[in-house]
């Protein structure tokens, strides 16, 4: 299965993504000649080489007669309908305005009907997606993974005026998403090119296993400072099956306490489980003179930092937090269920290449059925993978 993964250090906009794909691969003059599908007259396509900080890339410009720049989502959707487009690209196309349309929507708290684009209502932002996904179908790309995006910083000028980075469509497409800013005071992540990678990509994070058979840089317009503002995209094939894969990154979130009633930890925990820490736990540590204190530990998404963090400072009585970023790898799991004497208890199975690795009856189960049949839970358990081995010998 042919994989696109998007590496966007420097962000990420409808004529880098454009440009990328050109660079890898895509044939300039058969992506003109679907772009006529469109039937949009007044527009023109050209591609050329240009430097970036050192770095060689293609800078995709689409020059247009076109003065419109406001049109609504609906028409916009109903050119897509009239157009002679291949039908997977005209659907993908069509479910990015509608994706950007919904940001818009929310952004604005008005109906998706009555939403108007401004600047990327304009034909050459229109060439810039639609063009995108004639390459996406003339390069056979069937999956889409995205790395932690850079959105810049800064104030940027648009149709509303003068607005924060990233702007808020760009910050409510990419929302849940990994994003970050290196300090530069430029807008990077558009809302256009926010709305390719939240539309097409399954995944977020480290590059997926992959065997790499195109690179494709796209150019930004402008020249940023100690660093080239290109788009890079590397295209190939998917190998999850035969390299190791990490699932997704993690924030690590640790405080050092040493002044604390322990009675609090059990409380926390319990809160932070429901916040949507996805493990918290503790290590006995020996602090500063020479006492001894506690490591707390908290692992989460990246979306759910600042919520566990202000969680930590208000539930336990530490002046401060360290955080870093690490990466989760998870066996596939499956649930099966197997009778016993006691009653009906899960098991949790991971396998890898189709190979069985763990079996573990879930402890809920047992132990709701331990205290109701008021024998030991370590028999219910015996008693859970037992029968499963006899039920999966049956079979």
């Amino acid at each position: 299965m042919k994989l696109a993964y998007f590496d966007c250090f420097s962000g990420i906009s409808g004529d880098m993504t454009l440009g990328a794909l050109l660079d890898a691969g895509c044939d300039l003059d058969h992506l003109r000649g679907e772009l006529r599908g469109l039937q949009v007259p007044g527009w023109e396509l050209s591609a050329q080489k240009v430097w970036k900080n050192g770095m060689a890339a293609t800078y995709a410009r689409v020059k247009t007669e076109d003065q419109q720049k406001h049109r609504s989502l609906s028409t916009i959707l109903e050119i897509l309908k009239s157009s002679q487009l291949a039908p997977p690209v005209r659907e993908r196309a069509a479910a990015i305005f509608q994706k950007l349309g919904e940001a818009e929507a929310r952004v604005h708290d008005v109906p998706l009907e009555k939403i108007h684009f401004h600047e990327v209502g304009a034909v050459d932002a229109i060439v810039d997606i639609v063009g995108a996904c004639i390459a996406f179908h003339a390069l056979g790309i069937e999956r889409f993974a995205c790395s932690p995006l850079n959105v810049g910083g800064g104030t940027a000028k648009m149709a509303h005026g003068v607005l924060p980075v990233p702007a808020p469509a760009t910050a409510n497409l990419l929302q849940g998403k990994p994003t970050y800013s290196n300090g530069v005071q430029r807008e990077l992540v558009t809302p256009t090119g926010a709305a390719i990678v939240a539309t097409v990509c399954d995944s977020f994070g480290p590059q997926p296993a992959m065997s790499v058979s195109a690179i494709g840089y796209g150019a930004g317009t402008a020249d940023l400072e100690g660093q080239p503002n290109v788009l890079r995209i590397m295209i190939g094939e998917a190998t999850e099956k035969a390299l190791p894969t990490y699932d997704q990154e993690i924030t690590v979130i640790e405080a050092n306490l040493d002044d604390m009633n322990p009675q609090i930890y059990g409380y926390f925990q319990e809160k932070a489980l429901a916040a949507g820490a996805l493990d918290v736990f503790t290590t006995p540590v020996q602090m500063k003179k020479n006492r001894p204190g506690t490591l707390l530990t908290v692992l989460c998404k990246p979306a759910d930092a600042q919520t566990l963090m202000s969680l930590i400072f208000a539930e336990t009585t530490t002046f401060g937090v360290r955080t870093h970023t690490a990466q989760r790898r998870v066996l596939p799991r499956e649930s099966v269920k197997v009778n016993t004497k006691f009653g009906e208890v899960r098991v949790k199975l991971s396998r890898v290449n189709g190979r069985i690795l763990h079996v573990a009856p879930e402890y809920e189960d047992c132990r709701k059925l331990a205290e109701e049949k008021n024998v030991p839970l370590q028999r219910v358990i015996n008693e859970a993978l037992r029968n499963y081995e006899q039920q999966t010998a049956n079979n």
